[in-house]
């Protein structure tokens, strides 16, 4: 059920947690393989489902003690068409896959939202590529591949669907203007390389002004993720009204570089303490940054170091 498709409370102020490394605290932590990095394929099975239950509790259990919203992110960061091939899911298995991810978050909300803490249900996007190397894909062939997600999770009642790890603008407008052919509101986030810029050399200004002009500002907010904070608090020029789209972050624990993830075969859960810290010089610098969760290497230590770091006691 889209409880709040047209009334997105996040939209409203005050805020809002996530959660952190999926992909990496089940592969490192919990010890499972997800093959491509793909969570979705836990919830083939009744134990699978299980355990991406367990895990966003977690999460759930610090957003209650503190008193904050949450935005449930569906477990679908893979569950497009070329990743599902390589996995083996044809488009009606994808289709079914992306409806039992929005289901599950629905049973999380009915088990844990209260009148002060809203759980928002968004079906999760990735990249069609790889994250960390810029796709060659048209904005209109972006548009095409992405429909079909993007509609799955319309019709299994998400209130939203967002696009993580986008590292091209083209692909971020094809998105956005899926959604809104479909009408389902959304948002984009970004990652960026050390230098705070995209892959291909776009600054994230140009990233968000691009993509707002190409589809009539129909995100309702950017993010960004996959990178660490050091990686791009640089870029956040204080005062420019591009900043004033920017809502959220869901930052790596790693201050390596992309390429250097790559080829990690060890977990860098950096410091918590550290990254906690870093999110509270942001939200101060930049009080429209609600959303708080986190990406690779992030687990509950860090995300409950960003509400000692950015909530009063």
């Amino acid at each position: 059920m889209a409880r709040y498709r047209n009334d997105l409370p996040q939209m409203k102020g005050g805020t809002f947690l996530s959660d952190g490394g999926i992909e990496t605290t089940l592969i490192f932590h919990d010890g499972l393989d997800l093959p491509h990095f793909a969570a979705f394929v836990l919830l083939d099975t009744d134990e699978g489902r299980a355990r991406l239950k367990r895990y966003y509790e977690r999460y759930l259990g610090i957003a209650r003690a503190r008193g904050t919203g949450f935005v449930l992110d569906s477990a679908t960061w893979r569950a497009s068409s070329d990743w599902g091939v390589k996995l083996g899911y044809d488009a009606a298995a994808l289709k079914a896959i992306n409806i039992n991810a929005i289901r599950l978050l629905e049973e999380l909300r009915a088990e844990w939202e209260t009148e002060t803490m809203p759980l928002v249900v968004s079906g999760a996007i990735g990249p069609r590529g790889d994250g960390y190397k810029a796709g060659r894909m048209t904005a209109a062939e972006a548009e095409a591949y992405h429909l079909a997600q993007v509609e799955t999770f319309a019709e299994a009642g998400a209130d939203m669907v967002a696009a993580f790890t986008m590292n091209t603008i083209d692909e971020a407008i094809g998105i956005a203007r899926a959604a809104k052919r479909i009408g389902i509101p959304c948002a984009i986030s970004f990652t960026v390389e050390t230098d705070g810029r995209l892959v291909t050399g776009s600054t994230l200004k140009e990233a968000i002004e691009t993509t707002d002009q190409a589809t009539d500002a129909y995100p309702l907010y950017y993010m960004i993720n996959c990178a660490h904070p050091s990686h791009f608090a640089h870029a956040l020029a204080a005062g420019e009204p591009w900043l004033a789209r920017v809502y959220g972050v869901k930052a790596n624990a790693s201050a390596q570089s992309h390429a250097e993830l790559d080829e990690s075969e060890t977990l860098d859960a950096g410091d918590p303490d550290d990254f906690g810290q870093r999110y509270g010089a942001l939200t101060r610098a930049f009080p429209t940054m609600r959303i708080l969760g986190g990406c690779c290497g992030t687990d509950h230590r860090h995300i409950a170091a960003v509400c000692e770091a950015c909530l009063p006691a």
